[in-house]
């Protein structure tokens, strides 16, 4: 966690100066020794003797801080949560869900807001918290920081930069009246800061692959066993269909452990619309199908009951709504040439983006 802050030269409450204290809170690098002590959970871990995980994980300390900062248990699970992991595909996943309960929530009035968190950003931090699909505005980014930090700011520990920006998330989702919100992961499950979440409505595994090794370990096995450190017991939990054939079972073990049902889903729901633009290339309809999957159970489960369920219209409207720059993006400018924006960061995603 560590407590060695010194004061950004700002000393007003303004963007900058909120930006300027998240940046001191980054971790210049994780270090290479002093290995997490997985205690009894390293025998459950497959492969688990090649953890190379070290360092604080990130979970620790968070219930204190929510705490610390005025959250109770309650009112954190009182925002209806989709908890979302993976490798492949999480954003768009998360971005996809969030449209199709906003549109929804424009037909019949629940959701009254959506709330959405993501990682990483694409140019702004803003964009990882997200009100009704828009990223939230400067001035009220600044106001909810300083409202968490000030409290957190006299404490013997202070929170790193991916801990501070997700506490900010939920605090603003409270303070705003969220109904339902979509959580993305860092990049873990089991150890990650937003694994805080005790009871969330559904959870969601998207495509694995070897990313973060380094951080999550050597094989694809171990990998998926911290993806799916996500699963609760009552939240429902989806996922995709694996590409590696050896993640299943352990997906499937580890939601016997939480015993809750693990359903897999097909890439190509027949009730996403077959022509739209929003969903080239396949992938982008396995993310979409997979996020109306999570929206059904979490609207089956907590929306009132004379709303009905989402219909044919809200799906074509959230598919339209949808859109999330630097994913399979198509920019013009003008010219003959067209130009594709991805950011396709490991082989997978790479061979996507080029198809």
């Amino acid at each position: 966690m560590g407590n060695t802050y010194s004061p950004p030269v700002q000393d007003d409450r303004t963007y900058e100066a909120a930006m300027a204290i998240l940046r001191s809170r980054r971790r210049k690098q994780r270090p290479d020794t002093n290995p997490v002590d997985l205690g009894p959970l390293a025998d459950r871990i497959p492969d688990g003797k090649g953890s190379s995980m070290s360092g604080s994980p990130s979970i620790a300390g968070m219930k204190e801080w929510l705490r610390q900062i005025g959250h109770s248990d309650d009112a954190i699970n009182n925002l209806n949560m989709i908890h979302v992991a993976g490798t492949k595909g999480k954003e768009s996943t998360c971005a996809f869900a969030e449209s199709l309960l906003h549109a929804f929530g424009q037909r019949t009035g629940f959701p009254r807001k959506t709330g959405l968190y993501t990682s990483p950003y694409l140019v702004y931090t803003e964009e990882r918290i997200r009100l009704d699909t828009l990223p939230i505005r400067r001035d009220l980014f600044a106001k909810y920081f300083f409202e968490i930090w000030d409290p957190l700011s006299k404490g013997q520990h202070l929170p790193r930069y991916l801990q501070l920006l997700f506490m900010m998330a939920i605090h603003t989702k409270i303070r705003e009246g969220v109904d339902t919100a979509i959580i993305e992961t860092h990049h873990g499950g089991e150890y990650d800061a937003t694994n805080v979440i005790e009871y969330p409505v559904v959870t969601v595994v998207t495509p694995l692959g070897m990313d973060h090794a380094k951080q999550l370990s050597p094989t694809i096995r171990n990998i998926a066993w911290h993806k799916a450190g996500i699963f609760k017991p009552l939240a429902m939990a989806f996922s995709s269909v694996q590409d590696f054939e050896e993640t299943v079972g352990v997906l499937e073990n580890r939601a016997a452990e939480h015993k809750v049902l693990l359903r897999f889903v097909p890439a190509d729901s027949p009730d996403v619309p077959r022509d739209s633009p929003r969903l080239m290339p396949d992938v982008q309809r396995a993310n979409c199908s997979l996020a109306l999957a999570a929206v059904r159970a979490l609207l089956k489960a907590k929306c009132p009951s004379p709303l009905g369920s989402i219909q044919p219209e809200d799906i074509e409207r959230g598919v339209e709504q949808f859109q999330w720059p630097g994913r399979f993006q198509h920019v013009s400018w003008g010219s003959n040439v067209p130009w594709f924006l991805d950011g396709a960061h490991n082989e997978m995603s790479v061979g996507k983006a080029a198809d």
